[in-house]
């Protein structure tokens, strides 16, 4: 963070003295004016509600040029990431800054394979759920139970136990995720295999029964390491935030986590490829797909397209060109090129790259369209698709509360507020009230 020869001054009408506030520049992107000292000097807060325009740390973990449709992982494009890179040495790099040599990746995943089992009394924690329980709310329970087990990693001011309590999480969510399904459809739980890849470990958790052997498709399972790489982190998002905040008053690392999950479930947030795939059965078939997009296209119907748009990516999705490939390769892989749902799926993203109504509005397919018609193809639950994102996201998340606590700038969070309730008046007695 390099601070700029020019200032940014604030001036006001009221004939108060102007102020001088410094800008800083970042490596790439736009600058930042410092406001720290604006309220000491003028008695004043900005104003910046969903804090649209304001940057509250700085980090050197994710870059996103919305305009540009570029996600960058310590300065590597996603596109590369994604094809030559599995998501393990994806994990590596954002935990260290740098992508692992061959003896180094080894050492990690042997690392993170021998932490995925978690404490056999977790399994009597599930039956404390109902079996309709949705996953997420299993989640946020079962990851911050995590920090009851493990006092040997929560001393935060402890790098070493800072990256034991990394370790474990990356490693723990799959078997949790995986538990949270198989108890919900009343099969036991399958341990962890110490001799398959992280991806394909979740699945054989997630698919295999005791009766007889789970045959792992590597196409499948690479599938799904992409959507995981893809996931991964998003820079200073909503859940990435929560972590942020609950870390910053000094909680353990299980509970950050369990508050980034209990963010992520809002369907403003993670629930956007289960709400993707929930209008696509809501059309029901490739015949209705025109009586669809005329109500999409009037203001008054209240039909809103889900899985298309983003909110930072103002052109097409970067993770979206990747995971269409994907989606693609996992319904060739299948023959589920005919399912009327994918059929469906399918028919509408071609309608809605060449429609002028989408395509002038930029409503591009995004990454949550094609990976819930992914996860599907896979088996996958729709209940299920915020969890798999959990498990994605929980590097990012792990990655950036490491980042934060490191910082020597960093304060508990406290978000200012523009008072608009009754000023001070005197209590009534109850006879007068």
């Amino acid at each position: 963070m390099n601070i700029s020869d020019t200032k940014a001054t604030l001036s006001f009408s009221d004939g108060s003295p102007s102020v001088d506030m410094p800008i800083y520049k970042g490596t790439i992107g736009p600058d930042v004016i410092d406001i720290r000292k604006l309220y000491g000097q003028t008695g004043k807060f900005t104003y910046d509600p969903g804090f649209m325009s304001t940057a509250s740390c700085n980090s050197s973990i994710t870059y996103i040029d919305g305009d540009k449709g570029e996600l960058l992982y310590r300065g590597y494009p996603i596109e590369q990431l994604a094809v030559n890179c599995d998501f393990l040495e994806t994990c590596y790099l954002l935990l260290n800054g740098e992508l692992p040599n061959a003896a180094q990746k080894a050492e990690f995943e042997n690392t993170v394979t021998r932490h995925t089992m978690v404490h056999e009394q977790m399994n009597f924690f599930f039956r404390g759920f109902r079996r309709d329980a949705h996953p997420m709310s299993v989640l946020v329970g079962t990851v911050g139970a995590l920090a009851s087990f493990y006092h040997d990693s929560l001393d935060i001011n402890d790098p070493q136990q800072r990256e034991i309590s990394a370790i474990r999480l990356i490693a723990k969510l799959p078997t949790l995720v995986a538990m949270a399904y198989k108890y919900s459809i009343g099969q036991p739980f399958m341990y962890p295999r110490n001799d398959l890849s992280y991806s394909a470990n979740f699945m054989h958790m997630m698919f295999a029964n005791p009766c007889e052997e789970y045959k792992v498709n590597d196409v499948l399972v690479r599938a799904l390491d992409r959507i995981l790489i893809l996931h991964a982190d998003h820079e200073q998002n909503a859940s990435t935030s929560t972590v942020r905040l609950a870390g910053s008053s000094g909680a353990n690392p299980f509970a950050c986590i369990a508050a980034g999950i209990a963010c992520l479930w809002g369907p403003a947030h993670g629930g956007a490829n289960e709400a993707a795939l929930t209008m696509l059965k809501e059309i029901g078939s490739v015949e209705n797909i025109p009586a669809f997009i005329e109500k999409v296209k009037d203001k008054n119907s209240g039909v809103k397209l889900m899985g298309f748009g983003h909110r930072v990516y103002k052109n097409f999705d970067p993770r979206a060109k990747l995971m269409r490939e994907t989606c693609h390769e996992v319904l060739n892989e299948l023959g589920l090129q005919d399912d009327p749902l994918f059929k469906l799926a399918m028919e509408l993203e071609k309608i809605a790259l060449n429609d002028e109504y989408f395509v002038s509005r930029k409503l591009y397919p995004n990454v949550d369209f094609y990976s819930g018609i992914v996860q599907s193809a896979l088996g996958i639950p729709v209940s299920l698709f915020t969890g798999i994102f959990a498990m994605a996201r929980t590097i990012g998340w792990i990655a950036q509360w490491n980042e934060m606590i490191a910082d020597p700038e960093q304060k508990i969070g406290r978000p200012r507020q523009l008072f608009v309730g009754s000023p001070v008046r005197d209590v009534p007695g109850i006879d007068k009230r």
